[in-house]
């Protein structure tokens, strides 16, 4: 009889979408998937900005207990919502093909970033983005924006915003059509796994084996890269931070900055690792943090303090 998998993921239209990919995956290696949809802690509070709700997981930590629990065999997670530390017996035994990385930039009438009127207002739920773009544009007016993809283009549309940055691979896996405008991933640094979508499991069992047989090696080896490097800088969600792995021939090329939350000051750096570079993603992490960044770090929490 084929294993039958009880998949948990959160209950938003981009997170069911994502989990129904995984599960089709799954179906074509001969097992049976049903989709659990699971409250979490980061869809009760929609009031406040992402960071200011104390700890982390905050999209992730009750659908970790499910699976802990045995009332779940596997989980879908977007992987940027995954933190950095995790439950011993849990491991990501699967990270898909990865989508685009890429911030994108949705106006009304398709408006790029040099076309906006000065302070005109910009939705964005994270640090990262928001400060990349006061760095860019700080005659715009950053603006706290939360909810599920259809809740974040209602509100545009509604009016209560010029624009909103949003990533591209939620739009494309949904199948929107939209006139928007890919903001260049050299500059607006997409943050450390975007774009990905990640399969938890238990370790050692029939749901982690199967689950290993749909992980893509390339984008393992990216992503992998870009968490250790953030592993290293730590701050967590409370850091403007960005890291962009992507394969250059033999190699991994690496694009990372650490920035202040006005965007005024940052540290960046670019470089290349093997493939298997997680020692030598460490070694960027570190020299990150020597060239100013363990100064932005501090500021950064301190001011959220």
């Amino acid at each position: 009889m084929p294993q039958r998998l009880r998949i948990g993921t959160r209950g938003s239209p981009l997170a069911l979408r994502q989990t129904e990919i995984v599960a089709k995956r799954l179906i074509e290696h001969g097992a049976e998937a049903e989709i659990v949809t699971v409250r979490t802690s980061g869809d009760l509070f929609l009031d406040r900005p992402l960071h200011m709700i104390s700890g982390q997981g905050l999209f992730v930590r009750e659908i970790d207990e499910r699976m802990l629990s045995g009332e779940i065999d596997l989980a879908v997670h977007s992987m940027k919502d995954l933190p950095s530390k995790r439950p011993e017996r849990l491991r990501i035994a699967a990270i898909m093909k990865r989508d685009s990385p890429c911030d994108i930039l949705l106006t009304k009438d398709g408006s790029g970033l040099d076309d906006l009127k000065s302070g005109a207002v910009i939705g964005t739920s994270s640090m990262r983005r928001a400060a990349q773009l006061r760095r860019a544009r700080p005659d715009l007016v950053v603006r706290s924006l939360r909810g599920n993809l259809q809740t974040r283009l209602r509100k545009l549309h509604a009016g209560e915003y010029d624009g909103i940055v949003i990533a591209e691979a939620g739009v494309q896996r949904m199948g929107y059509h939209l006139g928007y405008k890919v903001l260049d991933p050299g500059f607006f640094v997409p943050s450390p796994n975007q774009g990905t979508i990640a399969v938890v499991s238990v370790a050692g069992t029939e749901g982690d084996a199967l689950a290993s047989l749909i992980d893509h090696r390339p984008s393992r080896e990216e992503t992998m890269v870009e968490r250790r490097i953030m592993e290293v800088v730590g701050g967590g969600c409370l850091v403007p931070m960005a890291v962009f792995a992507r394969h250059l021939g033999d190699r991994i090329h690496v694009t990372a900055e650490i920035l202040s939350k006005d965007g005024e000051r940052f540290v960046r750096l670019e470089d290349t690792v093997p493939r298997d570079g997680l020692e030598s993603a460490e070694r960027i992490g570190r020299r990150l943090l020597e060239m100013g960044g363990d100064e932005l770090v501090r500021e950064a929490v301190e001011i959220e303090r």
